[in-house]
């Protein structure tokens, strides 16, 4: 059986053994107090045990929490896109969408992230770090989303097919995000204006118009847009290119 998994633990700190003195003797886990191990130490025990699939948690909470996988139920309903999610956790997490909240930032180039999985795979950019192989040819990425486009060199294949047009992709999110081809779909929707749209990138752009950001920038006047659209018509009209 699977323990939960605890944010507590040594795995996000390998070399900060002092400040984490309390060891778990059965995975070695180390925790900065002594409450936090005995509240690990329920993830090895049956106390609070999953009955549907034996995973075993820290907690009654956790347990609760868990056991929403199997029933399905959201009780956490966003107050801004009614989006629902089973753990109030993520909710607050998704909350940062609407409120612009970054409160994961990079000490190297002072960026922010609404995640701490983005800002971890960012850092990546200044470390050099290229965890993810692959084991065919031994080319390294740093994103396992560059891996997975490297792979179809090597096998070609494209398990996920439309079933309304018979394109076939290689991966499960590149046919989602085909399809709002054919239905239509906008999930992405600006909290400003209600303004919807088919992709999330499209959707960051639309809201620089809100913030003021324009990232566009005329190389031959430094005159920035905020939309490419605009700075395309810019330089038709006035510098004739």
């Amino acid at each position: 059986m699977k323990p939960e998994a605890d944010s507590n633990d040594i795995t996000e700190h390998p070399h900060d053994d002092k400040s984490r003195p309390y060891l778990c003797t059965v995975c070695d886990k180390r925790y900065r107090t002594k409450s936090h191990l005995t509240i690990h130490t329920y993830t090895h025990s049956d106390k609070y045990k999953c009955t549907e699939c034996g995973m075993c948690c820290k907690s009654s909470a956790a347990l609760t929490d868990h056991s929403r996988i199997h029933s399905g139920e959201k009780p956490f309903e966003c107050s801004v896109c009614s989006r629902r999610f089973a753990m109030a956790r993520n909710l607050v997490v998704h909350n940062r969408i609407h409120s612009g909240a970054k409160p994961f930032k990079c000490h190297t180039c002072d960026k922010a992230f609404i995640y701490s999985s983005t800002l971890k795979r960012h850092s990546r950019v200044h470390t050099g770090d290229k965890p993810c192989k692959c084991h065919t040819c031994d080319k390294v990425f740093s994103e396992t989303s560059s891996l997975r486009r490297h792979l179809r060199l090597h096998t070609g294949n494209k398990p996920y097919k439309c079933h309304v047009c018979d394109k076939a992709f290689s991966d499960s999110s590149c046919l989602k995000h085909h399809l709002r081809v054919h239905t239509g779909d906008k999930p992405y929707k600006c909290y400003v204006c209600d303004k919807a749209f088919s992709e999330s990138n499209t959707l960051k752009r639309h809201l620089d118009i809100h913030t003021g950001k324009k990232p566009y920038k005329c190389l031959l006047c430094n005159k920035s847009f905020g939309e490419s659209c605009k700075l395309r018509r810019h330089t038709r009209s006035v510098h004739r290119t």
